[in-house]
């Protein structure tokens, strides 16, 4: 028989009175009265004092606390396994104001993501400024050589639109799902990848810049890039945030807490789908054409200001997707 010690009943009781109140706070509905970060702490205090529960059961002078403690964990039981049922309604709710309160859950890593390319950007600026070569390894070859004729790589997209817009929305998400996945090595291939990708557009951008082509290049990144780029940095961030998971558990034991950053990390990187086939679609068929490019900036525009307001506008005070 196990004999527990004052102590580690004291250290554990936290989060029993967590839980408690989490599941006091869902109230009879099950789940109104808790946002989704809520609910996914009220899933990890569930499987900690699970473990407690067993531990409890080998101390047969804690049966009180124990049968109290079981009854805390059947009604947490109760909210975090009952059934809904899946519908399309369901699915449009969660794009329209699920996710964007998921992302504004982590909107620290966003801004993190996106300093990093940021510097990335500004420095590949600046060094290309300094010295124009030192663009030519971070563009490639066909890149230098297509600005050392004043003529857009793009301009072969326009025969093979079709197969194109195919590639392109290939190539970006398999960028975005390693920005994402870099997150496994405790956060530094994410920030890799975007560091590398905001030096590929301040070369890029001072390169064109040198050789009289701005407009050509940013009337071409506009239409797409208005999401494909914010797509990338959201990738990146939900890539920190489960770095940010492993390397510091907090108050969770480490297979929780990653479990925990998991989870906010794949939802995060959720919403990034729908962007980038919207802009492998534009970077396929509108962003290479011969359209105005007036238009194209203003489609751009649009565009990014429709982001905006899908994310930061007014939300319900809670949302169940």
């Amino acid at each position: 028989m196990t004999v527990l010690s004052n102590s580690w009943i004291q250290k554990r009781t936290p989060h029993w009175d967590r839980l408690t109140a989490l599941v006091a706070a869902a109230g009879q509905n099950r789940l109104v009265g808790l946002s989704r970060s809520e609910l996914q702490e009220l899933a990890l205090l569930y499987r900690q004092v699970a473990s407690d529960l067993s531990t409890l059961r080998q101390d047969r002078t804690s049966a009180a606390l124990a049968g109290r403690i079981n009854h805390l964990l059947a009604r947490a039981h109760h909210i975090i396994y009952s059934t809904r049922k899946s519908t399309w309604r369901n699915f449009f709710v969660f794009l329209r104001d699920g996710y964007p309160r998921i992302f504004r859950e982590q909107i620290l890593y966003v801004f993190a993501s996106l300093m990093i390319t940021l510097v990335g950007a500004v420095a590949a600026a600046a060094f290309t400024l300094a010295n124009p070569h030192f663009a030519e390894p971070i563009l490639g070859p066909n890149v230098i050589n297509s600005i050392a004729h004043h003529e857009m790589w793009t301009r072969s997209i326009v025969s093979i639109a079709p197969q194109a817009a195919s590639g392109i929305m290939t190539n970006n998400l398999s960028v975005s799902f390693f920005a994402f996945a870099g997150g496994l090595l405790f956060g530094l291939g994410s920030v890799y990848l975007l560091f590398v990708n905001g030096l590929m557009v301040g070369a890029v951008g001072v390169a064109c810049q040198q050789a009289g082509m701005a407009v050509p290049l940013w009337s071409f990144v506009a239409p797409h890039g208005s999401l494909e780029l914010p797509a990338i940095i959201i990738a990146g961030a939900a890539g920190l945030r489960l770095g940010h998971g492993m390397l510091f558990p907090g108050m969770y034991r480490w297979k929780d807490s990653v479990a925990k950053a998991g989870s906010d990390a794949a939802r995060l990187v959720c919403g990034v789908i729908p962007l980038l086939f919207i802009a492998g679609c534009l970077e396929g068929f509108f962003s290479p054409s011969s359209a105005p490019v007036a238009l194209k900036f203003s489609v751009g525009g649009v565009l990014f200001l429709l982001l905006l307001i899908w994310l930061f506008r007014p939300l319900p005070r809670a949302v169940f997707e």
